[in-house]
């Protein structure tokens, strides 16, 4: 569903595609040489051998990247538009190749930063439809929702993604097959852009969701003061006294979540938070090993489509509660896991 032009499309992927096969190779046939290097380097400096571990994930990554453009080449051989094929058996296998990607990538994470996992009340993802509001804390989360909601329960996603991950070849491909939104955020949440996430809400079936990062960018304290201070000196101060009890999340950005609540009444909300991946905004927060050994807990919160409002005014004060909810229990989480 994003309205980008084939031509600027292509020429994108014209870069991306080569860049990542010859990334890919180099990476491969070097492996040897960067894990010594790597493992001699985390001995220097101490540590839980970080650098090694993202060595060896970057190199899974990039496996993963090379086979699901080639399974995107043989769906595309299959389906082609020379052919007369269901469309919907077309989208079908691609989710199916997202949900296999995703998950691969997870277990990787999992297996070589020694990770363990804890998750609550998954069942209540089981059945749609949902608006799923997630948590964004790590550049690693993306993943949880794929893996724990359309992998293990079935259910299809259509996602709000920021255009910067365009830049990944096979979720470029992928997604652009699929019905998924890549916003612009310099747009400053435009009319455009708030449509184009409305219209992801329609027709939502017993086996459809749609996933929206509420904060719109990863959390940071930074971020969170900035956007404190934006909200205080905007024209609706008082959300900034309503969420000043934030201490981990960012106030959540009212464009795409508002124009979902209003597209699909009839959708319950889910709520996707969790706890074990902060600190890790950026690739190079790897590097201090913090991520190794983790427990990552994960819950989620169903909430009744009659009990949410849609009134844009009472939908953003609900929306803006369920917030605070979210960043108590990080924080109870938080404190409890620092107490042990």
């Amino acid at each position: 569903m994003d309205e980008e032009g084939r031509a600027a499309r292509w020429r994108r992927r014209g870069v991306t595609i080569p860049a990542c096969l010859l990334l890919a190779g180099a990476t491969l046939a070097l492996l040897p040489l960067l894990l010594a290097a790597s493992l001699l380097a985390d001995l220097a400096r101490g540590g839980r051998l970080a650098l090694a571990r993202l060595v060896l994930f970057g190199a899974v990554y990039l496996l993963a990247e090379v086979a699901g453009l080639a399974a995107c080449l043989a769906l595309w051989l299959a389906f082609g538009p020379w052919r007369r094929a269901d469309r919907s058996r077309f989208e079908a296998l691609n989710f199916r190749l997202q949900c296999v990607w995703a998950r691969t990538l997870l277990e990787a994470v999992r297996r070589i930063f020694a990770l363990r996992f804890a998750v609550e009340d998954a069942g209540a993802a089981a059945v749609g439809p949902l608006l799923v509001f997630a948590r964004h804390a790590s550049i690693a989360d993306v993943l949880l929702p794929a893996v724990l909601v359309s992998d293990r329960e079935g259910l299809r996603l259509r996602w709000v993604l920021k255009r910067e991950l365009l830049v990944d070849p096979c979720l470029d491909v992928v997604g652009g097959r699929l019905p998924n939104v890549f916003v612009d955020r310099s747009a400053a949440e435009s009319r455009r852009e708030i449509d184009a996430v409305a219209r992801l809400a329609a027709d939502l079936g017993a086996e459809d969701g749609v996933l929206i990062y509420p904060e719109g960018t990863r959390s940071t304290p930074a971020r969170r003061q900035r956007a404190m201070e934006r909200l205080a000196a905007g024209p609706a101060p008082q959300r900034s006294e309503r969420l000043r009890g934030l201490r981990h999340l960012l106030p959540p950005r009212p464009g795409g979540p508002l124009a979902l609540l209003g597209a699909a009444p009839g959708a319950d909300v889910l709520v996707l938070g969790h706890v074990g991946l902060e600190g890790l905004a950026r690739v190079s927060d790897l590097l201090s090993g913090a991520l190794v050994g983790r427990t990552i807990l994960v819950r989620f919160w169903r909430h009744a489509a009659a009990a949410v409002p849609r009134e844009p005014e009472a939908a953003l004060a609900w929306l803006d509660e369920r917030w605070l909810e979210l960043d108590r229990w990080v924080d109870s989480r938080l404190v409890a896991e620092a107490a042990r």
